[in-house]
């Protein structure tokens, strides 16, 4: 009864860690880099996990859980869509990597 009793509290305790492991949004500017990453990283393709996964570790996260492609109305704030970040009509494109620890 009592192993039964220490199970289930062991349980209990390691769903409720996991529950609380800390996930943050990045979003940053998705630059061309020559070796096509940052399509993979833009289209959500696998190839992009190490990149993502690499970006999450350098921020002391673990691993990266999703990266996508982010239009910039969905950003909080304002990213504009002329100007600075435009050149020849392109405008800079964003991606959003969440990293959890």
């Amino acid at each position: 009864m009592r192993s039964l009793l220490a199970f289930i509290s062991c349980a209990f305790t390691l769903a409720a860690s996991s529950a609380f492991a800390e996930t943050r949004v990045f979003i940053i500017a998705n630059q061309v880099d020559g070796h096509g990453s940052d399509q993979c990283l833009a289209r959500g393709e696998k190839c992009g996990a190490s990149v993502a996964r690499t970006y999450c570790q350098s921020r002391d996260f673990a691993q990266a859980s999703s990266y996508r492609r982010v239009d910039p109305d969905e950003i909080t704030g304002s990213v504009p869509k002329t100007g600075a970040n435009c050149s020849q009509g392109r405008c800079d494109e964003y991606v959003a990597i969440t990293c959890q620890r």
